[in-house]
């Protein structure tokens, strides 16, 4: 059963509507905050994911931290550099992954606070930039999230898409908006930060890296 757009979005009174014409003619399959809703609830899923992966990584990186010390210890130079290599590998992952998920947990709140239509432009176009953005940067490291995460991005955009067309208004989507790259940029910081602080360097056996080519 339709919903005009004003029913089923239950906006603010205090908030500043589009014209009445306009909200009554928004209408769809189902009212739009429970679209918001579901996007958000999936969001969250994929959120849970992203830490039950961390937390394995995290595991992982610690078992190959130890034998990586080990064969520093033991002078073992063949060892130590494979053991090396493994463990920026690793560590690699878990950043892309902490990344990801400080992204996705930043758009999540945001959609959380969206209560009219005049907060679309400024909260879900960036949403659905980052989330093609993590989409495409987890390919490596959780290729099994990109069909949800492609979902979720093609369902905010078919909102967008809604609105855009009743109202006349042309929503910027790209992937490299200012404000996506602003989120982006600001999870890359707060998972380097993190990564700097929890994770140990590797110990040497001499003044000289064990790790420095003959």
């Amino acid at each position: 059963m339709s919903s005009n757009f004003e029913k089923g979005w239950k906006a603010q009174e205090n908030s500043e509507p589009f014209p009445k014409q306009v909200r009554d003619a928004v209408r769809g399959p189902e009212p739009m905050r429970p679209q918001i809703q579901k996007a958000t609830q999936q969001l969250t899923g994929e959120i849970n994911r992203l830490d039950q992966a961390a937390n394995r990584l995290k595991q992982r990186e610690s078992s190959i931290f130890k034998k990586t010390v080990t064969a520093v210890q033991a002078h073992d130079q063949e060892s130590s550099k494979a053991y090396s290599n493994e463990l920026s590998e690793v560590r690699k992952m878990q950043k892309i992954v902490t990344q990801s998920k400080i992204a996705l947990e930043q758009i999540t709140t945001r959609l959380q606070t969206v209560t009219d239509i005049g907060d679309f432009a400024a909260t879900i176009a960036p949403a659905i930039g980052v989330i093609k953005n993590v989409r495409a940067t987890l390919g490596e490291a959780m290729p099994d999230a990109q069909g949800a995460l492609g979902e979720i991005g093609a369902q905010l955009s078919s909102i967008m898409s809604d609105v855009g067309n009743i109202t006349g208004t042309t929503f910027y989507q790209a992937e490299n908006s200012e404000e996506a790259n602003k989120i982006l940029s600001e999870a890359a910081a707060i998972a380097e930060k993190r990564m700097s602080e929890s994770l140990p360097e590797v110990p040497n056996t001499s003044s000289q890296s064990i790790f420095t080519s003959e």
